[in-house]
């Protein structure tokens, strides 16, 4: 039982999502998937310690000897376990939510090279107008309070507008490729134009979902983000608009092509429940060829 453990667990490899809730730092989400292992053993079951033999007689004068056995010592059995490495793609602070991509053995070089495309990501920000924070959440230090009863959302959307047409000077300025040349042109329509290297933060989509003062929610696609830049722009908003304004949730919907749909909750982060999630990605992205096919049986 303990060689099926084993087999089950080499398999739980490769890149998968999870929902990392708020107030849980990633760190911790890391460490629970790296005791799945041991999670997963335990249940499997262990060898018996030893084995009895029984000599003749019976009654009372039975004769019992005990033997230990060697089917679970190390230079029998092999090694029963081993680290793997489990990696984390693009972060999330403690206070925000959301999609959160892990890589669990040599699922990490499929991870490394999402981590490097230029792949955007969305995110739900929910924001409240009437104070600012000295962090530019909720949780921060009150420094000002205004009133909001001249925001409307015709207003909130011409400032989106505006600074996602800021925003899209950078993404040309940061792609280093001519905007006259055809190359230009045909990375345009396919969706590949993006920064070459380091650049700042960049918003490529922006849009309202919800208004109801002093209340708001917005959607947004961007590219190099910090949640802390998130919120930062929540408050310049506010500030545009001659108000002032928090944010007070950020939730990552979509991680490169990884959505929330395909997330695993807080109890599903047990070796069985990634077991499926792997095998589903791996026949959607046809990348068996990269890892074993020797699969357990019975699975």
């Amino acid at each position: 039982m303990a060689i099926r453990a084993i087999r089950k667990f080499r398999w739980v490899e490769g890149l998968f999502c999870v929902y990392k809730p708020p107030g849980v730092h990633w760190k911790l989400v890391r460490d629970r998937i790296e005791t799945c292992r041991t999670d997963l053993t335990l249940t499997a079951g262990s060898l018996p310690p030893g084995v009895r033999l029984l000599g003749p007689g019976r009654g009372p004068t039975e004769l019992t000897l005990s033997a230990s056995s060697l089917a679970a010592h190390p230079l029998v059995r092999g090694p029963e376990f081993r680290r793997i490495k489990v990696g984390v793609g693009h972060r999330l602070d403690a206070s925000s939510s959301g999609v959160l991509v892990i890589g669990v053995g040599r699922g990490n070089k499929p991870l490394n090279d999402l981590y490097q495309m230029c792949c955007t990501r969305d995110y739900t920000l929910e924001g409240e107008f009437g104070f600012a924070t000295d962090n530019f959440s909720r949780t921060g230090r009150i420094v000002e309070r205004s009133t909001y009863d001249h925001v409307t959302q015709d207003k909130l959307e011409k400032v989106l507008a505006m600074l996602q047409q800021a925003n899209q000077k950078a993404l040309l300025i940061h792609s280093n490729v001519d905007m006259r040349s055809q190359e230009a042109y045909e990375m345009a329509v396919t969706g590949e134009l993006g920064p070459q290297g380091k650049s700042p933060p960049i918003l490529t989509g922006l849009r309202v979902t919800g208004f109801q003062p002093p209340f708001f929610t917005l959607e947004l696609q961007c590219l190099n983000e910090t949640q802390r830049y998130l919120r930062k722009v929540v408050h310049e908003i506010g500030l545009e608009l001659r108000s002032t304004a928090s944010c007070t949730a950020v939730r990552r919907t979509r991680d490169g092509p990884f959505t929330v749909d395909q997330a695993l909750t807080r109890g599903q982060w047990t070796a069985f429940d990634l077991l499926p999630t792997l095998l589903a990605w791996l026949s959607v992205s046809n990348v068996e060829s990269t890892f074993d096919t020797d699969r357990p049986r019975g699975l």
